[in-house]
């Protein structure tokens, strides 16, 4: 995630520095360091930022299941972690979900797919899949 994503997120989620810093468990200097370009945003706090957006766009709205959205095949959708959770509405958050046929290593190579797809890129998250 760059920087200026992560204030896109901060301010959407309507938190002051502190607020943040106390919201994800980590310290001020942080999200200071985050901010100002000083240090990467790690992948676990890249994901809380999301999940956290997400969060309030369900309770604005309630969008489609992925695997009705996809398509999915009952015989994957059986043997996703997103059915198994019935977690059709955050299945970007999951690792070990089976998008496009097949399990992501790694939250990375998952958010290749996910930024793409149009479960994520449709809601309150796609200010930041933005390029």
């Amino acid at each position: 995630m760059e920087r200026e994503k992560f204030v896109l997120a901060r301010k959407s989620l309507g938190k002051t520095q502190k607020q943040l810093a106390e919201l994800l468990g980590t310290s001020l200097k942080a999200i200071h360091s985050y901010e100002q370009g000083w240090r990467s945003i790690p992948v676990s706090v890249e994901r809380q930022l999301f999940f956290l957006i997400a969060i309030k766009e369900v309770e604005n709205q309630i969008p489609e299941l992925c695997w009705v959205i996809k398509k999915c095949p009952p015989d994957r959708k059986e043997r996703c972690p997103a059915w198994e959770f019935n977690a059709g509405r955050l299945c970007w958050f999951i690792n070990g979900t089976i998008c496009e046929g097949v399990v992501h290593k790694n939250w990375d190579e998952k958010m290749k797919i996910c930024q793409s797809c149009e479960v994520l890129s449709s809601g309150a998250l796609s200010f930041l899949l933005e390029s």
